[in-house]
C-alpha cells in the first residue's frame, strides 16, 4: 500500500512538473514596429507584466514601422510565426483583412473609446495621436499655421518626412495631403518637395534627424511635445496648430489566424486594453492611450495642440487608391 501511494505521488509530482514546465515554455510572438520595442518604448515594461501574468515568454519581432509590418505579413503568408500583429492603423485594415490572415478577436472591447468611435470585430485600438508638424522654436519663430502654408512656405525652412511605401506616418501624411488637395495633390507635393531635406524608411530615423538639430521641423504627432516636456523639461518642441484640422492615426492590433496559441494570444489583446498596458503608452510610446487608464496623464498632456477639426478617410477608400495615390506622389517628389 506504501508502495502504491508513493507510486501515485511521484506521478502526480511528474505531472505537475510537466505541466509546470509546459506553462513556462508557451511562447507568444507579436510583430509590431521598432519604436515600440526599443528599451524607451513601451515594448519592455509590456513584456515585463505580461510574462508576470501569463506565465509564459513574450517575443517581440520588430519592422521599421506599420507599413513595414503589413509589407512582411503578406510576404509570410500564413507561413508566418506572428501570433499577434501590433502597429497596423486604421487606414490598413481594409488591406490587412484582404490577406486573409486574421480572424475575429471575440473579445468585449466597450472599454476602448477612440475619436470617431471606431470599433471592428478584427482589430483593437490601443492607442492614436493626430498627426502634426513638430518645429523647433528655436529655429522657426512663424510656424506654419494650415496645410497649405506647409506647402507654399518658405523652402529654405526644412522638413524631414517618412515613406508612405513603410510608414503609417508616411502614409498619414499622404492621406491629409490627398483629404485638403483632392485631385490637386500632385501640384501640391511638387510644391512641398523644396521644403523637404530628406525622406526616411519610419518615424525613428525622421525624429532622430529632427532632434540631432539637422532639421527645423519634423513630421511627427501633436503628442510628441509631450515627450520633451516630460523627460526633458523643455518646451522647446512644439506641435504647429493648422486650421484645416487634423489626420488622425489610430492604431490597432489583430489576431492571426496561424497563431499557435489562439488562447494565449486574446489573452494578449485583452490585457492590451487593461491598464497594465494603457497606463504605460503615454510616457513611452508618447500616444493617447486607447482606454482609461488607472492614473491621470501627466500635466504635459494639457499643454498640447487640441485639433478643431479630425480627418480620416475611410480603410475601403484608402485601400482601393493607396497604390496608385504612391504613385502620385513618387511622381511629383521624383523617387524612384
Amino acid at each position: 500500500m506504501r508502495n502504491t501511494i508513493l507510486a501515485l505521488w511521484a506521478a502526480a509530482a511528474a505531472l505537475s512538473f510537466s505541466t509546470s514546465a509546459d506553462a513556462q515554455q508557451k511562447t507568444l510572438t507579436v510583430y509590431t514596429y521598432e519604436s515600440f520595442t526599443s528599451e524607451w518604448g513601451p515594448g519592455p515594461k509590456v513584456k515585463e507584466a505580461f510574462e508576470k501574468a501569463c506565465a509564459c515568454t513574450l517575443n517581440f519581432v520588430s519592422v521599421a514601422d506599420g507599413v513595414a509590418l503589413l509589407t512582411r505579413l503578406k510576404l509570410e503568408g500564413d507561413k508566418t510565426d506572428a501570433d499577434v500583429a501590433l502597429g497596423l492603423d486604421t487606414n490598413l485594415i481594409s488591406e490587412a483583412k484582404a490577406t486573409n490572415l486574421f480572424e475575429a478577436h471575440g473579445l468585449d472591447t466597450t472599454a476602448v473609446k477612440v475619436p470617431g468611435n471606431y470599433s471592428d470585430n478584427t482589430f483593437i485600438p490601443y492607442d492614436y495621436s493626430h498627426f502634426a508638424v513638430v518645429y523647433d522654436t528655436q529655429s522657426i519663430k512663424n510656424p506654419p499655421k494650415s496645410l497649405k502654408d506647409l506647402v507654399e512656405g518658405d523652402p529654405s525652412q526644412k522638413i524631414v518626412i517618412e515613406d508612405p511605401r513603410t510608414s503609417t506616418p508616411g502614409l498619414g501624411l499622404l492621406l491629409w495631403v490627398k483629404s485638403i488637395y483632392g485631385d490637386k495633390a500632385p501640384e501640391a507635393w511638387s510644391k512641398l518637395k523644396g521644403r523637404v531635406l530628406t525622406v526616411t524608411p519610419g518615424w525613428s530615423e525622421a525624429y532622430g534627424l529632427f532632434t540631432k538639430g539637422e532639421v527645423p521641423m519634423v513630421f511627427s504627432y501633436t503628442t510628441s511635445p509631450a515627450y520633451h516636456l516630460v523627460e526633458e523639461k523643455t518646451d522647446r518642441y512644439r506641435a504647429a496648430s493648422f486650421s484645416e484640422g487634423h489626420y488622425i492615426q489610430i492604431e490597432v492590433a489583430g489576431l492571426l489566424k496561424t497563431a499557435s496559441d489562439k488562447d494565449l494570444a486574446r489573452q494578449f489583446l485583452k490585457f492590451m486594453v487593461s491598464p497594465a498596458f494603457q497606463d504605460v503608452i503615454p510616457t513611452t510610446n508618447w500616444m493617447m492611450p486607447a482606454t482609461k487608464t488607472s492614473a491621470p496623464l501627466p500635466e504635459a498632456f494639457n499643454t498640447l495642440v487640441q485639433p478643431q477639426k479630425t480627418l480620416l478617410m475611410g480603410s475601403d477608400e484608402v485601400a482601393k487608391n493607396r497604390q496608385a495615390w504612391i504613385d502620385e506622389w513618387l511622381t511629383a517628389m521624383s523617387i524612384n
